[in-house]
């Protein structure tokens, strides 16, 4: 089931960014490491924020995090999503990559159960056209 309408509009990745969406369709998570400092980041760029390196490799990480922030949207912002209202946006801040964030929805909370530090695990979702979203859903703090 998708937590938003199928006719919501897919991503239309750049370069930089279709191993991220490759990996999602395997059901991975993957973020940018720099080949030559090691900084984790996200989302992809050709060149290195810290060292200025364009040596990229991808490191899979867990998926899980805590929620950072969040919104919950009242006004649908395309027309597929007019059914779907209200509903989250969420950043997500990976517990095992650095100070990655990642912006998504927490599929399994209301509006009133959202909360900052909300513990979340990735959630794969088949939408539109193949297209693999990695969305997210609550966990126990200690799983």
């Amino acid at each position: 089931m998708s937590y938003l309408p199928r006719e919501t509009p897919t991503p239309a990745p750049t370069p930089d960014e279709q191993p991220f969406w490759d990996a999602c369709k395997a059901h991975e998570l993957r973020v940018q490491c720099c080949r030559d400092c090691g900084t984790l980041r996200h989302p992809p760029v050709p060149v290195c924020h810290d060292c200025g390196s364009t040596g990229i490799d991808w490191q899979q990480v867990s998926g899980r995090g805590t929620v950072f922030s969040y919104t919950i949207a009242h006004h649908p912002t395309h027309p597929a999503l007019k059914a779907a209202v209200p509903y989250n946006i969420a950043v997500v801040l990976l517990e095992d990559a650095g100070d990655v964030r990642l912006v998504s929805n927490v599929i399994d909370v209301s509006p009133e159960e959202m909360r900052v530090g909300l513990p979340v695990t990735v959630a794969w979702e088949d939408a539109a056209d193949g297209w693999v979203l990695p969305r997210f859903r609550r966990r126990e703090a200690d799983q």
